[in-house]
C-alpha cells in the first residue's frame, strides 16, 4: 500500500530550462565546458557546505569580467515558470489526505531566494507538504543513497510504501535500487497533474 509520494521540485512543479541555462552560462563565461572544479563547487553549494558569499566569490575570481548581479543572473537563468494548475493539483492531494506528501529537491539558497521573489505562492506550495527537504538545508543531495534513507527514517516509511517522481535518471536509479516505486518524468511530454491518469499502476496494492 502506497503511503507517501515523494516529489522533486524542478521540472516537476517549477519548469526549468536546463539546456538553455547551460548554453547561456557557457556563452557568458566564454568557455566550452565546465571544469571538474566548477562542478564540484556547484555540488558543494547545493549541499550548503559553502555559503552564498563564498560561492559568488569563487565565480568572481574565475570570471572577473562579470559583476555579482550578472553572475547571479547566470546562475538563476535555469528557473522558469510554475504553472498554477500544479499547485492546485498538490492542494487537492493535501485535501484528500490519502498520502504523506514529501518534497525532496537538490537546490540552493540563490535559487530559493529567486523563487520566493518571483513565485508568489511559494509559501502556499511549501505548506502543502508533510515534509520538505532542500539539499542545501540538510547537507545531502541526490542521487546519494543517504538522502533517501533520511527521508524514509524521519517519516517512518518503508521503501515499498513510497512513490518518487523526478526528472533525473540517476536520482531515479538510486530510489529504485532501494525498492521505492518511481516515475521518471519527462517534462517535455508529461505533467505531474496527470499522475493518477498515467501512472495508476504505481498505486496498485503490493
Amino acid at each position: 500500500m502506497i503511503k507517501a509520494i515523494i516529489f522533486d521540485f524542478g521540472n516537476v512543479f517549477i519548469n526549468l530550462d536546463i539546456e538553455g541555462a547551460l548554453e547561456y552560462a557557457l556563452s557568458k563565461f566564454d568557455i566550452d565546458f565546465f571544469s571538474e572544479e566548477i562542478i564540484a563547487f556547484n555540488n558543494l553549494y547545493e549541499q550548503g557546505l559553502i555559503s552564498t558569499n563564498e560561492f559568488i566569490a569563487f565565480y568572481t575570481e574565475n570570471f572577473p569580467k562579470l559583476s555579482k548581479e550578472e553572475l547571479i543572473k547566470v546562475w538563476n537563468f535555469i528557473l522558469k515558470d510554475f504553472p498554477i494548475e500544479r499547485l492546485n493539483f498538490l492542494k487537492q492531494l493535501q485535501t484528500d489526505a490519502k498520502y504523506k506528501l514529501v518534497l525532496l529537491s537538490n537546490t540552493n539558497e540563490l535559487h530559493i531566494d529567486w523563487i520566493k521573489e518571483h513565485i508568489p505562492y511559494y509559501e502556499s506550495f511549501k505548506n502543502c507538504f508533510d515534509a520538505f527537504y532542500l539539499s542545501h538545508e540538510i547537507h545531502l543531495r541526490k542521487p546519494n543513497k543517504n538522502i533517501f534513507d533520511l527521508v524514509l527514517n524521519e517519516n517512518n516509511l518503508k521503501a515499498n510504501e513510497c512513490i518518487f517522481i523526478d526528472d533525473n535518471k540517476d536520482n531515479i536509479k538510486t530510489a529504485s535500487s532501494i525498492g521505492i516505486k518511481t516515475w521518471y518524468i519527462n517534462p517535455k511530454t508529461e505533467d505531474v497533474i496527470n499522475l493518477f491518469k498515467t501512472k495508476e499502476h504505481l498505486f496498485d496494492s503490493i
